[in-house]
């Protein structure tokens, strides 16, 4: 937190609020309007001008006021009042952020998430999500496992949690392809200040925009299928599921169902077996999914 940490802390808790969704907003989407705090927390434009009015006190350099939309743009000397901790920020912007967007994450010791481990910087996805609200691209520096560090020029348009990390759905200049970026492998994201593609779009993204159902069953080797199908809240004995086919092979993955032909996975834990496998065909990255390449018997 800056200097002016005890200044806000002698602001009504209300107040704070407001401003850390305004800070929030300029730090995530790059811009904030007064209508919008207003629609947010159903206040006056009296008293969202006194919070604006508020907030530049606070942090001068943070905003300026673009008249001819009439919404406050963030600056390149941008520095957040709050911290704002990458959980909340990944959930909040997943789910749809409410009142106290500022607050960190207190563990509890009676209740541990033993999965999210990995979380990625907060100016990272503060750089991927302003990409994505305003449509631009950026130059980043970005790390892989097969090729280390290089500059890529992505064009991201969503940011997705696999159940394991996050990763970012971006078009890749370079190989011309709609791929998945591991969020924790950005070094640097850089905004480039042009217009898109029609090429380089979200809605040009098929595997992106395409739905398909995914028909999973109880794994036919395990002794009792029904504690499965309650699991699962199954109808007959199946579950279908409806997913992006850029997605499918992450649900697949996590939920470890068996789609080898004729669920041939034994004594991996699989409970689940995918009961129309041919859809790996239409799917993303299908190679992800459990058994996906063994031949049938």
């Amino acid at each position: 937190m800056p200097s002016n940490t005890s200044a806000i802390a002698e602001l009504p808790h209300a107040q704070r609020e407001r401003l850390a969704f305004i800070d929030f907003s300029l730090q995530y989407f790059g811009h904030i309007s007064r209508q919008e705090l207003i629609q947010r927390f159903a206040t006056g434009l009296a008293a969202s001008t006194r919070d604006f009015a508020t907030y530049r006190e606070l942090a001068p350099d943070n905003l300026l006021l673009d008249h001819q939309f009439k919404r406050y743009r963030r600056t390149d000397r941008f520095a957040a009042l709050f911290s704002h901790d990458p959980q909340v920020i990944l959930n909040s912007l997943s789910l749809g952020f409410g009142d106290g967007i500022a607050t960190a994450v207190t563990p509890s010791a009676h209740c541990v998430n033993a999965v999210n481990l990995i979380h990625p910087q907060p100016d990272i996805i503060a750089g991927l999500t302003r990409a994505i609200h305003n449509q631009y691209p950026v130059e980043a520096e970005y790390v892989s496992v097969t090729s280390g560090q290089k500059k890529r020029l992505l064009v991201p348009h969503a940011i997705v949690n696999n159940g394991h990390r996050w990763h970012v759905r971006a078009y890749d200049c370079d190989s011309q392809s709609f791929r998945d970026f591991v969020c924790t492998r950005f070094i640097r994201v850089t905004a480039v200040d042009r217009a898109l593609a029609n090429r380089e779009r979200a809605e040009q993204d098929a595997l992106w925009q395409q739905q398909v159902c995914l028909t999973l069953i109880p794994h036919p080797g395990l002794p009792n299928s029904r504690a499965i199908a309650l699991d699962y809240a199954m109808q007959d004995g199946r579950k279908e599921v409806t997913i992006r086919a850029a997605l499918a092979a992450y649900l697949l993955r996590y939920w470890q169902v068996d789609c080898s032909p004729g669920a041939q996975i034994t004594g991996q834990g699989c409970q689940l077996a995918l009961a129309n496998p041919e859809i790996l065909g239409s799917i993303d990255s299908a190679h992800l999914a459990p058994g996906a390449g063994r031949a049938p018997h």
